[in-house]
């Protein structure tokens, strides 16, 4: 796969650039699958997140892009029903539009409902993630963002070889300061980016591309 790793989705035209580059067609040509399940695993989780990020309504732009359809994809969902009717809706898409929300709840959700197997198979498509939707192909997330977590620890999914701290410096998130990024840094002990709204990380192949029109830092060797 592709993957466009934001923080608060495609909030600048850069980063727009950079998911048209890895769609390699216009979106309206493109079908999308939006996964709101991480919104669910959150210590604040309410309803309304969901709807908001299913709607377009959040603020964080993903679904409300043009897309020529967006489908919802439920993990929780997924091992109740045919796994060959789920899987060839995957195939089918062009992009998954993953929501924010608890990384951890997340992580364990995608390999408990087999999408985590599937994702090595699923050639250009593209994987777009926002917030936590990134931060679940990390190798850690570090204690600072561990919420739902029955069997301890912070590893997530370690698809990508970086870890990310989201919304450095960001209005309204004081805790996520360049201070605290500094010390979750140090603390996580791998390469490791913080980025505010206005930047992205594309990964193709492994080669990892800031796209940014704001601010973040790199760690740990990160390049």
């Amino acid at each position: 796969m592709k993957f466009l790793l934001t923080d608060s989705g495609v909030k600048n035209p850069s980063i727009h650039a950079a998911l048209l580059d890895l769609l390699g067609k216009p979106i309206e040509e493109c079908v999308a699958l939006a996964i709101p399940t991480a919104s669910y695993g959150h210590p604040w989780a309410q309803p309304a997140g969901s709807w908001r990020f299913i709607s377009g309504r959040g603020g964080n732009p993903m679904t409300e892009l043009g897309w020529k359809s967006v489908g919802v994809l439920e993990l929780t969902a997924l091992p109740s029903i045919d796994r060959d009717k789920w899987v060839s809706w995957v195939r089918e898409a062009d992009v998954l539009l993953v929501n924010g929300g608890d990384a951890l709840y997340l992580a364990h959700w995608m390999r408990e409902s087999g999408l985590f197997d599937l994702l090595p198979t699923l050639g250009d498509k593209v994987y777009m993630g926002f917030s936590a939707g990134s931060m679940v192909l990390t190798p850690r997330i570090g204690d600072d963002f561990v919420g739902w977590n029955p069997t301890g620890g912070d590893t997530a999914l370690g698809v990508v070889d970086f870890s990310i701290f989201p919304h450095l410096d960001v209005p309204g998130c004081p805790e996520n300061s360049t201070a605290a990024a500094q010390k979750w840094a140090a603390e996580i002990g791998v390469p490791a980016y913080a980025t505010d709204d206005q930047t992205a990380i594309k990964v193709v192949d492994g080669v990892v591309e800031i796209i940014s029109e704001g601010h973040w830092l790199c760690f740990n060797g990160a390049a």
